[in-house]
Formats: C-alpha cells, structure tokens, sequence
C-alpha cells in the first residue's frame, strides 16, 4: 500500500476484520497468512457443486461458482487469509479524499488467461456490463453506488421498456493505468468491496463472445480454466500470472458432488483430496475427528444461515404466521443434535465476526417459546395445507430440514414436509423464477467483512440475493445513511437500525451461525479455510 491509498484503505476498513482465527484442528497446518515449507506441484481433486451459472464474474452470486472464481480471478483488492483484511492486487493505488471521488491505478504487467494485459479500460467495461440490466447480470446490485446507476437499471423484472444507457456515468477511462470512480453519495467502505468477484475485470475476448465463457471463463487469476463439464472443473496453474498470490499445486479439480456424504466418504479413502462438508451424522458425537485424525479443522466464519418465507405465498403477508414459525423453531435442540454444537443459534441477521454485530438483535422472534409461537399461529388462523421446505441435497441439509418440521409440528401442530432439489442450482433457479411457496433455506457467506454485505444484497430492493423480494423503503435509506457516513461506528449504528426495520418486518428468520468444518485426505496437508470460510484450496500441498 501506497501513499494516500493507504490512508484511505486504513479509513474505509476502521475495524470492520475481526475473523477469529482456527478455533480447532486435527491437522497441523501453517500460521494463516505464512507459505510455511511450501511443497509446490502436484495435482488435487476437491469437493464441489455445480454452479448457478457459468464462471462469468458478474453473474455468480453463490458459493458454488464463487469458490472456482477466487482461483480464476484477481480483482483491485485482494483479502488476506487471517481476518479478510483488504490488500492491494492487482490496484496499485486507490485514492480518495471525500469517499463520492475515488482514482484508481493498475499495476503493470497484470495478464489474462490469454495473454493480454489487464487495463483500466477491462475494469470499466466489465463493470458497465455487469451493472446493465438489460444484461441480467446477477451481480448487478452491487455496484448501484455508482452515479449513473439508476439510467442502465431495468424498471422492472421485464425490462420494459430498456434502459437507454448500458454505461455507468460514473466511470471514467484516464489512460491504460487508470480509472475514476464517482458515487452517487459517500460509500464508506466502497474500498473494502473490491475484492468481490462481481468487480472482476474481463478481457476484451468475454465482450466478443460471451458464450465462449460457459466452457472457456478467461480471468487473471493464479488458475486457468483447462476443461468443464457436467461432473468436474478442472483447474490449472497460469504460468504467466504475474501477482503476489500464486497457487502450489500444479492442477486444482473440483469434483461435482449431489450427495456430501459420498464426498465424505472419498476422502476417507483417499479418492478425494478435500471436503468442505462433513455431513450431519459424522458430526454426532465428532465421529469425523476419528474418521480423519489430525486432518480435520474447525474455524469461526462469516457464514449465517436463515429461512425464508416465499414472496408468492400469500399466506405469508400475514406477520403473525411468520413471527410464530420463527419462533417454534428450537434452534438450540437442533444445532446441538444435527451439528453437535457446530452451530451456534442465531440471535442477529449479522455474523458475530463482522464489526457491527448487535447481540440479541432478533429479540423474542429468535428465541424458542412454544406457548407463545402456539397463540401467534393461532391468531394468524394457522396454515392452511401442507408448509413445504425447501432444501438443496448436494448441501447435506436433509437432516436440518426434517429437524425443522418436526420442531414446527411439536410446537405449533403444523403439518410441514421436506422438499428436497437435487442440487444448488437447481434451488436457485426455482427462486429466481418464484416457484417456490412454503419457506426455503438461505445461507449466505459474506462477499467482504461489513454489516453491511449481510443486509444489502440479500434485502435491499432489486439485490441480487433478495429471494424474498423485501421493499422496505424505510430500510433503503438507513442502508444509503449508512454508505454515506463518515466513520465505521457511525455507519454501523445506520445499519443496525436498517436491521431493526428487518426485524420488526421479518421477511426471512435468522437460524444458526456455520463454523467451518473441513476435513482431508492422508496425502495431503497444509489445508487451511480463509475468514469467508472456504478452502485456501491453492495453498493445499501434496505430500511428497
């Protein structure tokens, strides 16, 4: 870091990084954030689903894409191993004097995968692309502080009429190095989100042909796309990547698992190499710490997991109904029977690792009591037919679910059933196209470490990730006072108040807060997860 940038960088994050470290560890990894004895080369197989979409930076909004990004992709920030603090990547400078004007310079000599050199011109046509809502970018939300946002976002779900415009005013090309960027209000931490995939810049080639990116996703990270299809993603390393962050093994395949028990399994047999799930029934008892001595690890992360009550169940505009299935619901008994105090019952919409975090945020609607959810529902006059939840199977969330409805039939006499979808994606897609009634599980890992990144793009109006299609307006605008403030405290105290509106309109509930628990096979080590809480899969060492 550099000059002003430094000043700017050390302002936008306050003390938004408080990740705590490994909580727990079978293995003996090395300290976070050192390359320790680095044992390079080698090939390693890992667990993974199929993602939304294809590997296009701007249209992945969940884990399973979003992991094979980070490998793919070098952004203007980057964020350190330990406590997600952002680092300069490929930005050799961000500077900014009232948080509206921000200049930014590139470092030289940054390559794509096919051998161009990453420009200003890259960032600000992938942004603009990704921003215009003709496009149908999911990660358009995200750059709204933006001025000029409003002139290439679609007035409606249609897109009808068009949007004029496809380029953000508020983005200027100076010369090959350098590009401007200007808010339409103060972002206070506009800096400490650039190291979110949606702020990838592409290659000329993605604007060319776009198509091209379903088998063939062009980044400039440290690992190139080598082959895709239905059952795997196969990575390698780029020989010409020229950052601070480069990958050991030599190739990276990510295998696509429907079952996490199967991926379990493989890895206690050395036929996969690393699992970032360990299902439920190992978790009873910590039969995984024997299943894999000294090659598990548990860590503390940005991770929280909710429900969600559909949009287009209309018995849910009743607020009643859904303050008594929150609150028939004993977080404790289940985060202690299904995940054997891996979970922690949640009291907040916010992670407790993040700066912000409000304890007991939730109140009374987070809080076990039978009699009084019981009255609710009564009053609500109950629901009518069979409460159907939604899950993923390649999630390993069966068990949880059917924990679930048996807690909501106890409590509250509710006649509920498990829907399972075989796969992540295909959960995703029914919520974009609002096919699902019932409720449905929402997990979310954070993009960058703010309060904020838990309320904006899961419930702000339009956001990428609002499944539950929130429009409070009142929240809008705690959220934009919050952009605009001119501390971390002071912006924490506007989204804490965005999250009390939240609360009082319960469009979605709280569950439980994830602890990362991975687990690996004999030939490898050196197997760390980031403060987002997914494999460093590119630090992982293959035994010699």
């Amino acid at each position: 870091m550099r000059g002003r940038a430094r000043a700017a960088i050390a302002a936008a994050i306050g003390s938004l990084a408080l990740i705590a470290s490994a909580c727990g560890s079978g293995g003996t990894p090395t300290d976070p954030g050192q390359s320790g004895a680095a044992t390079t080369g080698g090939e390693i197989t890992v667990r993974g689903c199929t993602p939304q979409n294809p590997l296009v930076a701007g249209n992945t909004a969940e884990v399973c894409g979003g992991n094979m990004l980070d490998l793919l992709t070098s952004k203007l920030m980057h964020y350190a191993l330990k406590d997600a603090t952002p680092e300069y990547d490929i930005a050799e400078s961000i500077d900014t004097t009232d948080n509206l004007n921000f200049t930014v310079k590139l470092k030289q000599g940054y390559k794509f995968h096919d051998g161009t050199e990453v420009k200003a011109h890259n960032f600000v046509d992938a942004w603009n692309y990704t921003a215009a809502g003709a496009n149908g970018q999911q990660g358009s939300y995200f750059f709204e502080p933006i001025e000029g946002y409003a002139e290439v976002s679609c007035p409606n779900e249609e897109c009808s009429p068009k949007p004029k415009t496809d380029k953000l005013s508020g983005l200027k090309v100076v010369d090959d190095y350098t590009f401007t960027i200007k808010t339409t209000g103060a972002v206070s931490n506009l800096v400490v989100r650039l190291g979110y995939s949606a702020f990838a810049p592409q290659p000329d080639a993605f604007f060319e042909n776009p198509d091209s990116f379903k088998t063939k996703p062009i980044g400039a990270g440290p690992y190139q796309a080598e082959m895709i299809d239905d059952t795997q993603y196969v990575f390698s390393k780029y020989a010409d990547y020229s950052g601070e962050f480069k990958g050991k093994p030599d190739k990276i395949t990510f295998r696509i698992y429907n079952d996490p028990g199967a991926a379990y399994r493989d890895v206690q047999g050395g036929n996969l190499d690393a699992t970032d799930i360990i299902p439920p029934d190992s978790m009873v008892d910590d039969l995984y710490k024997s299943d894999l001595p000294d090659r598990w690890l548990v860590r503390e992360q940005g991770v929280i997991q909710a429900i969600g009550f559909s949009p287009v169940d209309e018995q849910f505009k009743n607020k009643d109904l859904r303050q008594a299935i929150s609150m028939g619901i004993d977080r404790d008994l289940i985060t202690k029977q299904i995940y054997n105090g891996s979970r922690t019952p949640a009291d907040s919409f916010v992670s407790p690792v993040v700066n912000g975090y409000k304890a007991g945020a939730c109140g009374e609607w987070c809080t076990f009591d039978a009699a009084k959810a019981k009255a609710l529902y009564d009053k609500a006059g109950g629901y009518k037919g069979t409460l159907t939840f939604g899950v993923n199977q390649d999630g390993g969330h069966k068990p949880m679910a059917e924990a679930v409805c048996n807690s909501l039939k106890n409590s509250l006499g509710i006649d509920c059933a498990v829907e399972i979808t075989p796969d992540f994606k295909t959960l995703r897609d029914q919520l974009n196209k609002k096919e699902r009634k019932g409720i449905f599980r929402q997990g979310w890992q954070m993009d960058y470490p703010s309060i904020e990144n838990f309320l904006a793009p899961i419930y702000a109006k339009g956001a990428s990730s609002n499944d539950v299609r929130y429009d409070n307006p009142e929240f809008q605008a705690d959220l934009q006072k919050g952009n605009a403030a001119k501390t971390t405290d002071e912006a924490n105290k506007f989204y804490q108040d965005a999250e009390a509106k939240l609360v009082e309109d319960l469009p979605a509930f709280p569950t439980w807060y994830d602890a990362a628990v991975i687990g690996w096979s004999d030939r490898v080590t050196n197997v760390e997860t980031n403060a987002f809480g997914v494999i460093d899969y590119a630090q992982i060492e293959v035994k010699q």
